[in-house]
């Protein structure tokens, strides 16, 4: 059940990505109350142009040993039309991906040059980092980037909806480095595209990566006031 004391200000600060879980069921109830909520996400013009596909047991297992298999035999991916970042990554942004990733291996204590120890956390992704539970995102093909956007706010309430109930989440764009196979596994249709993942459970507060938390831009980098 929720946490009813939680306010918006306090879901939206709690919310982090978690990148190692405990092995804790979650129940199929509570994941079907968490989508359940999140329908009230913004829609423009109501097109709701998101489909969610869940795995659990060994629904879940086909998965990992698919997109593990995947990456083995492609370590840079499936080619794809919808790349995660764009190439070149422009500054601030190159930057601030770099600094969060030498961050994160900091807590993990993984030296920079130690290329082994680093694919092999990479690899933790395709295991969903251990939690039971895995959310998929597919959409039509035929939308713009207006309503890829509107995914992306669904999947932000699928977030704070989890935290309010006491569970982390982290959103998964690494599995779109199998998104080929991901299609053909779940025989979507042609017509649609599968977006990322997203990992579900119960957060081990004891690792140390849990304690990560990435900086954001200052209000006066982002926001303009004009008229006040």
């Amino acid at each position: 059940m929720a946490n009813e004391a939680m306010t918006i200000d306090a879901a939206l600060k709690a919310r982090i990505s978690i990148r190692a879980f405990t092995s804790a069921p979650v129940a199929e109830e509570t994941v079907a109350e968490i989508l359940e909520i999140a329908r009230f996400a913004p829609s423009g013009g109501n097109l709701q142009p998101w489909k969610v596909i869940a795995v659990a047991g060994a629904a879940r297992e086909a998965v990992i040993a698919l997109g593990l298999k995947t990456v083995q035999a492609n370590p840079l991916g499936e080619a794809e039309e919808r790349p995660i970042y764009p190439k070149p990554l422009g500054e601030p942004y190159r930057t601030r991906r770099y600094e969060i990733g030498e961050a994160m291996y900091e807590k993990l204590g993984v030296a920079r040059d130690d290329k082994a120890a680093r694919l092999l956390w990479l690899s933790e992704n395709y295991r969903f980092f251990g939690a039971p539970v895995g959310l998929f995102f597919v959409i039509d093909r035929s939308m713009g980037h207006g309503q890829w956007a509107h995914l992306g706010m669904f999947m932000q309430s699928i977030a704070l909806a989890a935290a309010a109930r006491g569970l982390g989440t982290c959103m998964q764009e690494a599995w779109a480095m199998a998104r080929k196979s991901l299609h053909a596994h779940f025989s979507l249709p042609e017509n649609e595209i599968l977006y990322c993942g997203m990992a579900l459970g119960h957060p081990d507060w004891a690792a140390p990566v849990n304690s990560l938390r990435s900086e954001r831009a200052a209000l006066a980098e982002i926001a303009t006031f004009q008229g006040f």
